[in-house]
């Protein structure tokens, strides 16, 4: 196989979200909550049994009220919102503006840390020809935290689920990925964490890498091994 381009997930693939404890400590003081550290350590995890971050655990257990919402939360902005607010109100937080606050903190580019290796393998992707998009089910607008981070200049297109109306692993949105980049999927190669969302690329003929969702720290090199596949 002859790798013209380059399919990246987002969360779990190219960056990795901030812990829960700093995601919570951010919301605290920008609605200017205090709790002290006993608290806020239960607060942790009860948030992170509730699966209210984005980009962090998943819930443990998705209230009934809820199911339709979280099944189809990437599918656009309004769901998404729903569905991670609908699950951080299932813990009683010390103010309501919490809330709202922990949502926004989500999508700051603070939040999320490339993994070490992204910026590399994107510049020598670039550097040989290879045409790169980021293809995520997500709820939001993620091109300013590749812009604060630097690395924008490597991505050619951006495929969101949100302003697509449709989440993977259905294939349009692979589609919609391979028809941005000007390629045939049996040209593409899709890199992902997930073996659900991210390997349904493979239904269309692309080929398929999948890397640990480990956290920054643990997985220092994993996306090198692209360079390889492609020859």
């Amino acid at each position: 196989m002859t790798v013209k381009g380059v399919l990246f997930d987002f969360s779990g693939t190219l960056f990795h979200a901030e812990p829960t404890q700093s995601w919570l400590r951010a919301a605290l003081r920008d609605t200017g909550t205090r709790v002290d550290e006993e608290e806020s350590a239960r607060l942790v995890r009860l948030l992170d049994e509730a699966g209210a971050m984005p980009g962090g655990p998943a819930p443990r257990a998705v209230p009934a009220h809820l199911a339709d919402v979280w099944a189809r939360r990437d599918e656009s902005a309004a769901l998404h919102r729903a569905a991670y607010t609908g699950l951080a109100r299932e813990v009683p937080l010390p103010r309501p503006e919490l809330y709202e606050a922990l949502y926004a903190r989500h999508m700051e580019p603070a939040a999320w840390s490339p993994y070490e290796d992204a910026a590399a393998v994107l510049a020598e992707l670039r550097h040989r020809g290879v045409r790169t998009a980021v293809v995520s089910n997500i709820g939001w607008d993620l091109r300013p935290v590749f812009r604060a981070h630097g690395l924008d200049g490597g991505v050619d297109a951006y495929v969101l689920s949100y302003e697509h109306g449709v989440q993977k692993p259905h294939p349009r949105l692979f589609h919609a990925a391979c028809d941005a980049l000007g390629l045939a999927p049996g040209d593409t190669l899709m890199v992902g964490d997930n073996p659900c969302a991210d390997a349904g690329a493979g239904a269309i003929g692309c080929a398929v890498h999948l890397v640990d969702n480990a956290p920054v720290a643990e997985r220092p090199d994993a996306l090198r091994r692209v360079l390889d596949l492609i020859g």
